[in-house]
């Protein structure tokens, strides 16, 4: 007989698969992000021509959004790798 589920362990890893799902939407975004701002006008940030502070300061902007809009349900990628990996890990542990 299979031992009985552990539901602290279950909810820890389903924190974890959240979590980790999460920080995967945050990077898409980010990079969507990065690659719509560097295919756009070249002129600069505040159209003043390149400058390297400021695509520091973009990329920074970019990726602090894109973790909020992640953290906030964003495109909802998040919630699909979340569920597709709790069943995944659901159906090994059977």
């Amino acid at each position: 007989m299979p031992p009985a589920p552990d539901p602290g362990k279950e909810r820890a890893n389903a924190v974890e698969i959240a979590r980790a799902a999460s920080e995967f939407e945050s990077l898409l975004v980010a990079q969507l992000l990065k690659s719509m701002r560097e295919s756009g006008d070249k002129s600069g940030w505040m159209g003043t021509g390149e400058d390297a502070t400021a695509d520091s300061v973009m990329e920074l902007a970019e990726q602090q959004f894109a973790k909020v809009v992640a953290e906030r349900g964003g495109l909802g990628l998040a919630r699909m790798v979340s569920r597709g990996l709790s069943r995944e890990t659901a159906d090994k542990e059977r």
